[in-house]
């Protein structure tokens, strides 16, 4: 006996002695290669980042995990017992490990195992913090090696409150909800500190299986899950009973499910402005900064003028497309649609995508088709005893778009437009008493365009609209379309003119024009395919001259006009080819009205921005637009000077020529191709542009304290036809525009600087007469002492008798790579007609067929390209 009970005891100690050296060898293995948890000390988890707009108003939130961090004091008691309660009830009593809760589990497991039913599992919330942080990879056995390891030495390294901070601030609740703040934001809508037991106590059964406990979908799990964490805190101590048992009873009411409104502002939609905000700050700081740093992100849009850029631009393109590209049908159809249904049809048209971010439209489907409207059910709006309805007179604009983009016969009545389950896009229509008038049926342009505005002094962008509606194209036409800007690129040959000795007074010859180069003869013509003789260089620009611009080009030498282009940010590289003196290049509207802002702001160098600022999770600015010093920014007592800003912006055109080019661009807006901004009342200069067959039309224009452009186009490079010019496009866009942003940003004077004199001028002919003179007679501005003498013109570009009255052409060569584009404008108002029609035997001229690009080129720079 004494024997065997020796045998026993040999081999029991022989086996602990294994057991001891199995488990050191084990804990030996997994020490070598277990991760540095001293990470968890300097945990900075990923905060989502917020874009305030310049009133405050959050316009944007980026983040990948949604997760809003809170520090632990700021989460209530409330909120931590409930989880505590649901996850690890002996969590400030364990060192780790829950040893009690792991023979608890086990022997739950082996009646579990019998019954069929899930296993339980005994992991602390330390456990799980290093599983959610550290060891996400590994197989099941492995991770829990390691955990058992890393939980005692996480537990002496941070205290229990940092270990909960960390776990309530990184768990996924679902619905993209990371951490308790979100969640409660989410579900809710509200913060932690306003949620009710019953409410956190479901926060609470979301760890184990966000999706097994949905509130809508699995109601019933959601509830009975909930109502458990319930009664743990009842046992627990942390809500008496007749609390819990309230608490249960209650109903589960969310968000989500519909039962409660948030009180919340709603998650933003992404815009035009915000997403290009995304972009450029995900080159400058990195995309993981941004979507997870916390970071606090001031932007420059004016929510005010924002609106009325994109009012003004959809307008007009709405208005296009009702006149020219007819109807082209529902978005989608939805089978089995009756009107009886309310509850079927509100439901599948939730459900049918459509563009929501356009200002007063909504989505709605076709119920009835009778003989004169049709009824109409419409997205989140109430059924009104009486039913909504379209009037047919407000669809007679509908005539179907046939194969090859022709209309065909406009509809006689409302089914030659409609079909029972129809999803359409409607606006409501007002009398002008504010009353209900009709419903009036809407569609998405197909042709698009992009409007911006911008602080000239400052580089702040006010306003980007990058196209007709972001959810329905998230193409920004603005930053991300390349197109010929045509003869709103003129200004720049006239800066570079006015730099070199030119005035606006100068006579250039305005008469045909032959361009040789490797691949044939570029003839370029003005667009009333007339030609006027001598005319001031004012008229030349004011009247949108081609052959005047083309001669004003090669005498200025292409070479400095390319300089004034890049030194201007419309080109990086710009070639030295004639063509581009008519806008042949390729730019952005970003580019354009960042360089007239700087014409508006006297000739100082600005970076656009959409931010101001940004600041990390910290509070600390890491980046700044506005880098100008100030001078007694520091002064608080008495007496001192108020503080000043000084301008560090450089200077990269002369003050006295930008005066000049901005009298010009003035001329433009009250006599020439933009003449109806004159009605706005106030200085306004500006530049329209319009590419050859009308595929791109532009206006960009500015007071002196507000500059805006606008694009307008197809995709697809495509002639818009008659009418479809800068003036006729894009100029009525910047008029509504500013007709109502004068009433915020007032415009000022354009104020002459030292060095110029004035003298009065013949408009046509450019010579001086005397003060007081009428008709055409205009104040011109000149550098001192380059005003004419009385009765005198300024001198004259070209040789006028060989080549205006001979009829000659001036021989020109651009090298091997040239390109052509006609320009748009409106040039045959103002001035006489030279010899337009007649050479100098009596002759007719014979008019050039509209220029074609060589066929060397790699693309076609005369449509625009596709960007």
């Amino acid at each position: 006996m004494i024997r065997f009970f020796g045998f026993l005891f040999s081999a029991g100690s022989i086996a602990v002695v294994a057991g001891v050296a199995v488990i050191g060898a084990v804990l030996w293995i997994y020490d070598r290669d277990l991760p540095d948890y001293d990470e968890l000390t300097n945990y900075q988890p990923a905060t989502l980042s917020r874009v305030y707009s310049g009133e405050g108003e959050v316009i944007a939130e980026f983040a990948e995990e949604r997760r809003i961090f809170t520090p632990i004091d700021e989460i209530p008691a409330l909120v931590k017992q409930a989880f505590i309660s649901a996850e690890d009830k002996n969590f400030y009593d364990h060192g780790g490990v829950d040893g009690l809760g792991v023979v608890k589990a086990m022997v739950d497991n082996v009646r579990r195992v019998q019954t069929g039913e899930r296993l339980r599992g005994a992991s602390t919330i330390t456990q799980q913090v290093i599983k959610n942080f550290l060891l996400n990879s590994e197989s099941a056995v492995e991770r829990k090696i390691k955990e058992f390891i890393l939980s005692s030495r996480i537990e002496s390294a941070l205290s229990k409150d940092q270990i909960l901070e960390l776990y309530l601030n990184e768990i996924f609740l679902g619905q993209n909800a990371y951490g308790v703040t979100a969640a409660a934001r989410r579900y809710f809508g509200k913060t932690p500190g306003e949620l009710a037991p019953e409410e956190a106590a479901y926060l609470a059964a979301l760890p184990k299986a966000p999706s097994s406990y949905h509130p809508v979908r699995q109601r019933d799990a959601a509830v009975a899950r909930r109502n458990y964490v319930l009664e743990e805190m009842a046992q627990n101590g942390y809500l008496d009973r007749a609390e819990a048992e309230a608490a249960k009873a209650r109903p589960l009411a969310t968000v989500i499910g519909g039962e409660i409104e948030s009180d919340l502002p709603p998650i933003p939609n992404y815009t035009y402005f915000t997403d290009e905000i995304r972009r450029q700050l995900s080159q400058k700081l990195g995309k993981k900064e941004l979507f997870g740093g916390g970071l606090t992100v001031r932007a420059t849009m004016d929510p005010e003028l924002q609106s009325l850029g994109a009012r003004a631009l959809r307008d007009k393109l709405e208005r296009w497309d009702r006149e020219r590209d007819g109807w082209r049908g529902p978005l989608s159809t939805l089978e089995g649609i009756s009107a009886d249904d309310e509850a079927g049809w509100r439901e599948a048209l939730a459900a049918a995508p459509a563009p929501s971010d356009i200002e007063g439209w909504t989505k709605a489907v076709v119920l009835e088709v009778g003989e004169k409207s049709a009824r109409i059910g419409i997205h989140e709006v109430e059924e009104d005893s009486d039913g909504h309805y379209i009037p047919f007179d407000d669809v007679k604009w509908a005539r179907p778009r046939l194969d090859g983009g022709r209309l065909g016969a406009a509809p006689r009545k409302p089914s030659d437009v409609f079909s029972v389950g129809d999803v359409i896009l409607v606006k409501r229509i007002n009398k002008d008493d504010g009353s209900f008038a009709r419903w009036s049926l809407r569609q998405v342009p197909l042709i698009q365009g992009a409007f911006m505005a911008m602080d000239p002094h400052t580089g702040r962008v006010l306003a980007l609209q990058g196209g007709f509606s972001y959810e329905a194209s998230v193409f920004d036409r603005a930053t991300q379309a390349y197109r010929q800007p045509g003869s709103s690129f003129k200004p720049f040959v006239y800066a570079a003119a006015l730099d070199n000795g030119y005035s606006p007074a100068t006579i250039v010859l305005d008469a045909p024009v032959v361009v040789s180069f490797a691949g044939g003869d570029w003839k370029p013509k003005n667009y009333s395919n007339k030609f006027y003789g001598p005319s001031p260089l004012r008229l030349g620009l004011e009247m949108s001259r081609n052959l005047m611009t083309v001669r004003l080009a090669q005498d200025v030498g292409m070479d400095i006009v390319a300089d004034y282009a890049e030194r201007f940010g419309v080109y990086d590289d710009m070639p030295s080819h004639l063509s581009y003196a008519l806008g042949a290049g390729e730019t952005t509207l970003w580019r354009m009205v960042a360089a007239y802002g700087m014409f508006a702001n006297g000739g100082r160098r600005v970076e656009p921005t959409l931010v101001d600022r940004v600041q990390d999770r910290r509070g600390e600015t890491i980046y700044r637009h506005d880098r100008r010093e100030c001078d007694a920014c520091a002064a608080d007592a008495p007496g001192e000077r108020e503080p000043w800003p000084r301008p560090v912006a450089k200077r990269i055109m002369d003050r006295i020529t930008a005066y000049q080019l901005v009298s010009l661009m003035e001329g433009v807006a009250s006599r020439g191709t933009a003449a109806r901004l004159s009605a706005l009342g106030v200085p306004v200069a500006g530049k329209t542009g319009t590419t050859n067959d009308a595929k791109d039309a532009w206006f960009v224009g500015f007071t002196p304290n507000l500059v805006a452009g606008c694009f307008i186009g197809y995709d697809n490079p495509t002639p818009m036809g008659r009418g479809g010019t800068g003036g006729g496009q894009c100029a009525p866009v910047f008029q509504a525009f500013m007709e109502e942003a004068l009433k915020t940003h007032p415009a000022g004077e354009f104020k002459a600087p030292e060095g110029v004199e004035f003298a009065m001028v013949d408009r046509y002919t450019g010579e001086r007469v005397p003060d007081g003179s009428g008709g055409s007679a205009i104040r011109e501005v000149f550098r001192a002492g380059q005003a004419p003498d009385m009765y005198q013109t300024a001198a004259v570009v070209g040789d006028l008798s060989s080549s205006f009255f001979g009829g000659g052409d001036l021989p020109m060569s651009l090298g091997g790579d040239a390109a052509t584009i006609g320009d748009g404008e409106s040039d045959a108002a103002g001035g006489a007609e030279y010899g337009a029609e007649t050479g100098a035997e009596g002759g007719a001229i014979e008019r050039p067929a509209r220029p074609q690009p060589p066929r060397s080129l790699d693309r076609d720079l005369e449509s625009g390209g596709l960007y």
